[in-house]
């Protein structure tokens, strides 16, 4: 079942589009409303498989973009990156990919009024956030569905769902297991439905559930938990997996995880522009 956005005409006061790849004016709102934009270049985002064990990735979403970082993938807040710093990346083909809270909200979030109050369960994993019901769809869709178009709009072509786990921790809600799996699946459907390609960020006891519906995985800290082996459903399948670890050095963890054809780098928690990568094989 492909999934088809709902459609609302004239609900952002400012829209530019997008033509032939030229970005001849771009304003987009933060989370703020609706906008319809032409496809960026090179979006949906491909992943040759020949390709899969050989990425170099950033992972940022604090402190001032470094564009100038040695990587050919960048995960980035999609909030926060500008379009003229996605024009600038995508002009050395650079492959972005932006990081979407789906099963959670901030306060803070411009879109945080558009999540009923009858979604929204316990704190989350975040300051200030709380999980939400991934059984309420049809309140989620809207407003989920915007924060993939902000994707869009800023020329990304490639989304990572976080906090898409919820049902493993205490939400509120009595979620299981197969109702996190329908959410994440119909948010590959929608993300694939605006042209962008699906990732998941996690969600480690349902990876090799989802690996046909998503076309890479980010996994932080599998060699400290001792779950690295748990995500060779996307690797063997020739799909990336963009592996992060915040202790330990490289000398120890890149021979287990570059060994399973991982994409792996040494980060902080911030995750500002600092990062050591590993030797590729």
């Amino acid at each position: 079942m492909r999934i088809r956005p709902r459609r609302r005409a004239a609900e952002c006061p400012l829209r530019r589009i997008l033509s032939a790849g030229v970005v001849l004016a771009l304003v987009v709102p933060a989370y703020g409303c609706r906008i319809e934009l032409d496809t960026p270049p090179g979006a949906p985002t491909t992943w040759p498989a020949a390709q899969a064990r050989h990425w170099q990735w950033q992972w940022q979403v604090t402190g001032p973009l470094d564009p100038a970082v040695d990587a050919e993938v960048f995960l980035l807040d999609p909030v926060a990156a500008t379009a003229a710093q996605t024009a600038e990346l995508r002009s050395r083909d650079r492959r972005l990919v932006c990081q979407v809270h789906v099963g959670s909200v901030r306060s803070v979030d411009p879109d945080a009024s558009r999540f009923p109050a009858a979604v929204q369960g316990s704190p989350g994993r975040r300051p200030g956030s709380r999980w939400l019901d991934v059984r309420g769809w049809d309140a989620l869709e809207p407003a989920l569905a915007d924060r993939f178009r902000l994707c869009r709009g800023k020329g990304f072509g490639a989304v990572a769902l976080a906090d898409a786990d919820g049902y493993a921790s205490r939400t509120g809600f009595p979620l299981d297991f197969d109702d996190q799996l329908l959410f994440n699946r119909r948010l590959a459907q929608l993300a694939r439905s605006l042209d962008l390609s699906p990732g998941l960020v996690n969600d480690v006891p349902q990876l090799a559930a989802l690996a046909p519906d998503f076309d890479f995985a980010v996994n932080e800290e599998c060699v400290r938990l001792g779950q690295c082996a748990k995500l060779l459903p996307f690797a063997d399948a020739g799909k990336p997996v963009f592996h992060v670890e915040y202790t330990g050095s490289t000398d120890d963890f890149c021979v287990t995880t570059v060994g399973y054809g991982f994409a792996s780098i040494r980060k902080e928690r911030t995750l500002d522009a600092w990062r050591e990568p590993c030797p590729l094989p």
